[in-house]
């Protein structure tokens, strides 16, 4: 792409918020990820710190408290720095590498001690280790229910990103729209994101309701907001190192339109969903009115979630860096080590 594209208004009829304790997330995330491993040389670490994202967690979380929020804004750096590697790494260029991490990363969420003994076991990848520092601060609190959603979320998104996305990019496949509707909610690990929503409000969301139509078509219609937000924003990072899997430019070569076209009609799309969001958070409130002690706070958090990403998708310099693309090379910001074993 020679020149960025214009990205009309989108509607979003939500509160700006930012957590008080912004500052603080940040600077725990950056003592945790040196601590930790996930971000070493000097080129990963200034990419990292430009991408903002204890700034990102506390405009998403802006109730969170502080301990919380410190905790959100480490997940966030896993979570991103673990689908650079899938999109831009030798790994997602590998189906049995990939397959071989994510292996790594269930027995992790699957064992009893909610991975106390993997985050201090130098034989494992700095990836596995990481996510066991991240789980077993955050399993230990959490009710069963929700860790077993909270798994199977995440090992659906890995699984989807280390399979069906790497598999794409090997046969060269352009995935179509309706397909990359569905998937992408879980490559974008957005249902992981918003099962948090639990840990940092206190919440249990019974599964009677969690698995209801209602609940399901709220929640959809939120995910896709946040996700298809990110791929309007990130459409000149991701289409500069060949990434296809982009609503955006999807639209773009099964519609046989213009890149501009396409972005005006992937906005428009993200407006209606979120005016479907509107409608259907009526729709579970009434159908649930037992639930509404937590479903009201549950529905804050979805509706945070959709601001706060917009605003940082707006903003970060991981998509607009001095108000042009950040052009680096994979090999000039991706640790090794991440996805190595015995490091």
């Amino acid at each position: 792409m020679s020149a960025a594209i214009a990205v009309p208004e989108i509607l979003n009829p939500f509160p700006y918020q930012v957590n008080p304790h912004v500052e603080r997330a940040r600077s725990q995330l950056a003592e945790w990820t040196r601590r930790i491993g996930l971000v070493q040389r000097e080129s990963s670490r200034e990419r990292f710190e430009r991408a903002d994202f204890g700034w990102f967690a506390a405009v998403v979380y802006p109730t969170a408290g502080a301990r919380h929020l410190e905790l959100m804004a480490d997940w966030f750096a896993w979570l991103f720095l673990v689908d650079d590697q899938l999109d831009d790494g030798a790994v997602g260029q590998s189906l049995e590498q990939a397959r071989e991490v994510v292996q790594g990363m269930r027995a992790v969420l699957e064992s009893p001690d909610h991975g106390a003994a993997a985050a201090v076991d130098p034989q494992l990848p700095t990836a596995v280790s990481s996510l066991a520092d991240l789980w077993r601060r955050t399993a230990p609190g959490a009710t069963v229910q929700w860790r077993r959603r909270f798994v199977r979320h995440l090992e659906e998104c890995l699984r989807t990103a280390a399979v069906w996305e790497a598999g794409n990019r090997i046969r060269g496949i352009v995935p179509d729209a309706e397909t990359y509707v569905v998937k992408r909610r879980h490559t974008g690990a957005i249902y992981v994101c918003m099962d948090l929503i639990d840990i940092v409000e206190g919440l249990d969301v019974p599964e009677r309701v969690y698995s209801s139509a209602e609940f399901t078509a709220a929640l959809n219609a939120a995910c896709n907001v946040v996700c298809w937000t990110n791929d309007v924003y990130s459409l000149e990072k991701e289409r500069s190192l060949g990434e296809v899997h982009n609503l955006v430019y999807i639209v773009q070569h099964h519609g046989g339109i213009d890149p501009s076209a396409a972005m005006a009609k992937v906005c428009t799309a993200v407006s209606a969903e979120t005016e479907l969001f509107l409608a259907d958070e009526q729709v579970l409130l009434r159908a649930h009115p037992d639930a509404a002690e937590v479903l009201v706070p549950y529905l804050a958090g979805m509706r945070s979630w959709m601001r706060g990403n917009l605003d940082w998708s707006r903003r970060t310099k991981r998509y607009h860096p001095a108000g042009q693309v950040d052009r680096a090379r994979p090999q000039e910001y991706l640790e090794a080590e991440l996805v190595k074993a015995g490091r």
